[in-house]
C-alpha cells in the first residue's frame, strides 16, 4: 500500500455502519478517489486524521459523543491541510452555519448522487467550496440579514478583484501573486471583503457572492 500521489485520500466519518459501507462503495467507482479509512465518531475522526493523513473528510454531523461540528473544528485547527465536507440528512440552517464557521468547505445532503459527491470531494481538495443548493440558501439567509442590494455595494475595485479570485478558490498567497501585492496586503483585503459582506469565512463569502450575483 504505497501512497498514490495522484489519488485524493478520503476518510468517511459516520456512526452508521451501513452509511459508511454505502459511501465506500460509492467512492470505489471513481479511479481518482482512494478510501483510506473510516471513523464512527468525532473523537475517533480527529485521531485518525493524524494517522491516515486524508485530503478530504466526509463528515456526518449528528453523532453521539463529539458531533461533526466539533470534530470539524478540531480537525481544521490541528490539520489545516485537511478539507472537511459535511454530509448530513438534515436541512438545518443553524447546522450549516455552525459547520461552515467551524471550517467545513462543503455541505451536502445524504441524498446526493455519487457524481455530485465525487465532484464535491474534488472541489474540496482544490480548495473550492462544495455546497448543496440548500446549504447555499441557508448561508445566504443567515448572511447577517444583509439585503443583497447592499451586500458588496461598498467593496472597492481592488476588493472586488480579490473576491473574484477567492471565488476561483485561490489562497491568499496565490491572490498576492496574481495581483502583485504582498501576502499580508492580500490577507488584509480578504479580511476586509469578509467584514463588508458580514460573513465569517471565505466559504460563506463565496456562497454569498455567487448567490447574490455580486460577480458577473
Amino acid at each position: 500500500m504505497g501512497m498514490d500521489k495522484t489519488k485524493i485520500r478520503v476518510m468517511i466519518v459516520d456512526d452508521h455502519n451501513v452509511v459508511r459501507s454505502g459511501l465506500s462503495a460509492f467512492l470505489l467507482a471513481f479511479d481518482d478517489l482512494d478510501m483510506v479509512g473510516e471513523a464512527s465518531g468525532g473523537a475517533e475522526a480527529v485521531e485518525k486524521c493524524a494517522e491516515l493523513q486524508p485530503h478530504v473528510v466526509l463528515m456526518d454531523l449528528i453523532m453521539p459523543g463529539m458531533d461533526g461540528v466539533e470534530a470539524t473544528r478540531q480537525i481544521r485547527s490541528r490539520f489545516p491541510h485537511v478539507q472537511v465536507v459535511a454530509l448530513t440528512s438534515f436541512k438545518d440552517d443553524d447546522l450549516v452555519q455552525r459547520v461552515v464557521k467551524a471550517g467545513a468547505i462543503g455541505y451536502l445532503l445524504k441524498n446526493t448522487t455519487a457524481g455530485e459527491l465525487a465532484s464535491a470531494i474534488r472541489n474540496a481538495h482544490n480548495g473550492q467550496p462544495a455546497l448543496s443548493p440548500e446549504a447555499t440558501q441557508a448561508l445566504v439567509r443567515a448572511a447577517r440579514g444583509t439585503s443583497f442590494q447592499s451586500a458588496g455595494s461598498d467593496l472597492t475595485q481592488r476588493e472586488r478583484e480579490v473576491l473574484s479570485l477567492m471565488i476561483k478558490g485561490m489562497s491568499n498567497v496565490e491572490i498576492a501573486e496574481r495581483l502583485v501585492i504582498s501576502p499580508s496586503t492580500a490577507k488584509f483585503h480578504v479580511s476586509s471583503v469578509l467584514a463588508k459582506l458580514g460573513v465569517a469565512s471565505r466559504t460563506e463569502a463565496v456562497a454569498l457572492a455567487l448567490k447574490s450575483k455580486l460577480m458577473d
